[in-house]
């Protein structure tokens, strides 16, 4: 299963874009994807360990292995390509 890792903070304006794309690709490809949300402020050791300098970043893991990484937002076009090469 590919797992997204979304990095965000509720201050951040590229998050809030992001943040209704984020939901529609997990409604319509939820079963085939997990997205975990993590905000920056509360979890830090987490950004840290996954060395995130900017928000929002977008982790795709594969096995629990990184395969790409999303920084800035993007159209929901670019990720669901990205999210396509890992299924």
């Amino acid at each position: 299963m590919v797992k997204i890792l979304d990095f965000w903070a509720e201050w951040c304006g590229p998050c809030k874009f992001m943040e209704p794309i984020i939901e529609e690709i997990e409604k319509e490809l939820g079963s085939k994807i997990q997205i975990e949300k993590i905000n920056v402020d509360e979890k830090q050791d987490v950004a840290a360990k996954y060395q995130v300098m900017s928000i929002p970043t977008y982790i795709i893991l594969k096995d629990d292995k990184e395969q790409e990484r999303i920084i800035g937002a993007t159209s929901k076009e670019n990720f669901e390509k990205a999210i396509a090469k890992y299924e």
